[in-house]
This record gives C-alpha cells, sequence and structure tokens, in this order.
C-alpha cells in the first residue's frame, strides 16, 4: 500500500508534520517494497488559501491510499475522503514510527476532520 505521510524533513527520521494541507514535505511510502520518495510541499506551505485542498489533489495524483497525519481539516478531509484516501490522524514523532504503526494494524481511519479549517499551529 502506498500512504502518504505529512513530514517536516525529506527521510524517516523527520518529525511528522502536524499540518496536512501546510506540511512542507509529503514522504510517500510503499509498505510492500519498503521504498519511500519525498515530495516537496513548497506551493502550498505558504498559499493564502487552498492548501489543504490542493495538498489533497497531490497526494491522490501520486496514487496513495492514505494519509498519515497530525491533524486535518474540514476541506482536505472531504477531498481525501472523495479520491477514496483513508486518514489517520494524530501522529506525533517520526514517520518511520507512524509508518510501523500503520504496518502492525495499530491504526484506525478517521470519519471527520480533527481541526476546524485554518488551522495553524
Amino acid at each position: 500500500m502506498k500512504v502518504a505521510i505529512s513530514a517536516k524533513g525529506v527521510s524517516l527520521e523527520s518529525e511528522v508534520d502536524q499540518r496536512f494541507g501546510r506540511a512542507k514535505y509529503f514522504l510517500v511510502c510503499d509498505t510492500e517494497n519498503g521504498s519511500t520518495d519525498a515530495h516537496s510541499n513548497y506551493v502550498n506551505l505558504n498559499a493564502m488559501q487552498g492548501a489543504g485542498i490542493q495538498s489533497a489533489a497531490n497526494v491522490a495524483g501520486l496514487g496513495v491510499e492514505a494519509v498519515l497525519t497530525g491533524h486535518v481539516g474540514p476541506n482536505s478531509f472531504r477531498a481525501l475522503s472523495a479520491a477514496g484516501i483513508k486518514v489517520y490522524t494524530g501522529f506525533t514523532g517520526t514517520v518511520e514510527q507512524a509508518l510501523e504503526d500503520l504496518k502492525a494494524g495499530k491504526l484506525t481511519p478517521v470519519d471527520s476532520a480533527d481541526v476546524e479549517g485554518h488551522w495553524m499551529i
């Protein structure tokens, strides 16, 4: 399964970015073959509006089946859901830890956004 994980850096040791739409990077990890590719989200990082929807479209275009992130807003959640992408939230720690939790079957996808739109940390 291909998953996109919001990240503050480009390696598995990077921290999970708490923001989905304004994450610095998305690490696309394939749980079957172990490959990892980093994708910059620079364009949406400082977008005035629409960052969540555009980020959702971008990860959908990468062919992922799931997103792991700290938090997701309502517009992002709707766009991801419409693309058939499962959403998992509440992550802190490293990308590698989040990926291991997914592989171990410890996660349950969420059924709604967990923060309001335009949420900032």
